[in-house]
């Protein structure tokens, strides 16, 4: 769609979040990255006395120092809220004292330069192994991965090949569990406003927990968290209303991937599902301090074409977003996936959404806003350094260089 560039985008006009509180001054959001770059907690970590808990450091608060914008808003990587919900090594929680001082210097930086910073708050479920969380993983239900040969994504802890998923089958969630799991999204919730954080996002997207719950492939409970579109919205709209509780709605938000196939999220009734979670949100918190979406045609593991089928094999072969953004009315509506400096333009202006969320980009292009806003060219983005550990965490990381640095080089 065509629409006005650069400057005179309704992407660098104003926006409202947070219930009011928060006035962005442009609409290009850091999208919530995994970059595994966290310092371990036990430095003397063995096969036999393995690190599980990994702290935010000077380098990380250096990244999102470099990506903060006046007015601009971040959304951090995903922090677990518990041990058990850890997915990956590298990636800092925040249940420990540790985690909360490292992560109060992010927001310090990111502060610094007059921006805006959510913490996101990401269980992974099932999507982890034991060797990951000292502990059996949880899920809605106990539904094996169904592919023998995936594999989980790192080798655990003193040894160097990868495991494989199917080995470490998850546990069903009971209801105390349940109840467990979420105080530990309000416990993390408030560290995240005691540091600072302007608000929090719960990650319910990407086959994670809260999508294990919504997904009819994994979640096969019959109780009231599950048999139904209904009864499987029931835990995440749980967790909402418990953090929404301690923090208030104004300073929660929500990401969610209704048409998503990542960490094998195969669930039917998606509309049905998916409308009645936003139907019950929007009720339930009319003040949510925004609604984060991924394009229904993006995908982290398909390309368009293949993800193309899928949505033909559910007879949804032209659906877009826009059932959703209609029932969050009011709700400031953000939509994220693929979103490059060519196809932005004229987005803003139809009324879809109210912001644009970008990832891979933002990885390569700490100084992104200023580049779309001045036409300036894109830094092409290395998948490679995406995903630590790496012995040169600062690779890929903090490295790209700035239009400024490029210029001052020339």
């Amino acid at each position: 769609m065509a629409g006005p560039r650069g400057a005179q985008s309704k992407l660098f006009t104003p926006l409202t979040i947070g219930n009011g509180k928060i006035q962005l001054k442009h609409r290009v959001v850091l999208a919530p990255l995994t970059r595994n770059r966290g310092t371990p907690l036990n430095p003397n970590s063995t096969p036999e006395n393995p690190n599980r808990i990994w702290v935010p450091n000077e380098l990380i608060a250096k990244q999102y120092a470099q990506r903060a914008t006046d007015g601009g808003l971040l959304i951090t990587e995903g922090m677990p809220p518990s041990l058990e919900s850890n997915g990956m090594p590298g990636v800092p929680g925040i249940f420990v004292p540790e985690q909360v001082e490292g992560w109060k210097k992010v927001v310090e930086a990111v502060h610094a330069k007059g921006g805006f910073i959510y913490a996101q708050l990401w269980h992974a479920g099932r999507a982890t192994i034991s060797a990951m969380t000292g502990s059996p993983p949880v899920s809605a239900s106990a539904t094996p991965w169904d592919s023998p040969d995936d594999t989980y994504s790192h080798p655990p802890p003193g040894s160097t090949e990868r495991v494989r998923y199917i080995d470490s089958p998850p546990i069903e969630l009971s209801i105390p569990h349940i109840k467990k799991t979420i105080q530990d999204y309000c416990n993390a919730a408030k560290s995240a406003i005691e540091a600072g954080f302007d608000g929090v996002e719960i990650h319910g997207a990407n086959g994670y927990l809260i999508e294990q719950f919504l997904s009819s492939n994994v979640n096969k409970r019959t109780d009231e968290y599950g048999g139904s579109p209904e009864k499987r919205c029931k835990f995440p709209l749980e967790v909402v209303d418990a953090v929404a509780s301690v923090i208030g709605e104004g300073n929660l938000a929500i990401r969610l991937s209704p048409f998503g196939l990542f960490n094998q999220s195969r669930g039917e009734q998606r509309m049905e599902t998916w409308t009645y979670l936003c139907k019950r949100l929007k009720e339930a918190h009319p003040n949510l301090s925004y609604i984060s979406f991924i394009e229904p045609r993006f995908d982290q593991i398909f390309s368009v074409e293949e993800k193309d089928k899928f949505l033909k094999s559910w007879g949804l072969e032209n659906v877009d977003l826009q059932p959703f953004r209609e029932i969050m009315g009011s709700t400031p509506f953000f939509s994220a996936g693929g979103f490059n400096d060519t196809n932005i333009w004229g987005v803003l202006e139809s009324g879809k959404y109210d912001a644009l969320v970008f990832g891979r980009y933002f990885i390569s292009n700490p100084d992104l806003p200023e580049r779309l806003k001045n036409g300036f060219p894109l830094n092409q983005y290395d998948r490679s350094t995406f995903y630590g550990p790496f012995e040169k965490p600062e690779v890929g990381y903090v490295d790209y260089p700035t239009m400024e640095e490029v210029a001052a080089k020339a």
